[in-house]
């Protein structure tokens, strides 16, 4: 599979590349992306070039894992990724730089990446799937914006760097309307503290 740009007149979305490095390596620094994903922490210079040459390029070669570097104003915003699921599904997840939030770049970045999942001309997908530990309410709420729907919450059902932690999980079916489909919040969770 040859990588896919995407893009509109804010956003350009693709592949991050060893230039990416120390960009990716710093925004790997901030304390909220450490906390609510799985880089490795300390997060080195050596990881970043391991995502980039190890993760992402055979990612793209053997078309399981479509990963882009989201781009604005000829910067590193933040990334953004679809991993194949079986049956024409795929998990979407994404980080952003802390300079690079409340700016909507996150909001166009994931309307390019869901128009492409559901594109025929793309990954041509029935589903797409967003998972994040529980109480992570900003990764909720930029998903509930396009439409996902809340599907529960799995005791313990994530692990973050050998730790198990509470999920919660989403989904965004090919018709479903991009919109808001529950008020916000739109259910009663209970919320762990995220590790220390």
């Amino acid at each position: 599979m040859h990588p896919v740009t995407l893009g509109d007149d804010v956003v350009t979305l693709s592949p991050p590349t060893l230039e990416d490095v120390d960009a990716i390596t710093v925004a790997c620094q901030d304390p909220e992306v450490q906390a609510w994903t799985v880089v490795p922490s300390p997060y080195r210079r050596q990881d970043a070039v391991w995502f980039v040459e190890e993760l992402v390029a055979p990612g793209w070669a053997e078309d399981r894992e479509r990963t882009w570097a989201v781009r604005a104003d000829g910067r590193l915003a933040g990334m953004v990724g679809l991993g194949r699921m079986p049956a024409r599904c795929a998990e979407i997840g994404f980080w952003m730089a802390p300079e690079a939030r409340g700016r909507g770049l996150l909001h166009r970045a994931l309307a390019l990446v869901l128009d492409h999942a559901f594109d025929p001309a793309g990954m041509d997908l029935d589903r797409v799937e967003w998972k994040a530990y529980g109480g992570n309410w900003r990764s909720w709420r930029a998903v509930w914006r396009h439409g996902f729907r809340f599907e529960g919450a799995l005791r313990l059902g994530g692990v973050q760097r050998d730790v198990r932690r509470d999920d919660w999980v989403g989904g965004l079916l090919r018709d479903d309307p991009r919109e808001p489909a529950q008020p916000w919040p739109g259910m009663a969770v209970e919320v762990p503290a995220p590790p220390t």
